[in-house]
């Protein structure tokens, strides 16, 4: 499901079982699914999987970036 910003990025869309969610960039909230180690964005109150790309350019207009790693360090590679 592609995020959708508007002309001036000042607010974003995505669909969402056939709900089109919308908000102002700096409303989203991105934040890790510890689940499935994936990004989602909080959009008009529905949290979306989102890809990184998707995030970062959220990011980069004002979102709140929340995210966290999932995957434990340390040992070896």
């Amino acid at each position: 499901m592609p995020l959708e910003f508007n002309n001036t990025h000042e607010s974003c869309s995505a669909t969402l079982n056939d709900v089109v969610l919308r908000s102002a960039v700096t409303q989203v909230v991105i934040t890790t699914n510890d689940q499935t180690h994936m990004s989602e964005a909080l959009i008009d109150g529905q949290n979306v999987p989102i890809t990184e790309t998707e995030a970062d350019a959220l990011t980069v207009h004002g979102a709140q970036d929340r995210r966290h790693h999932t995957v434990e360090r340390g040992g070896p590679i």
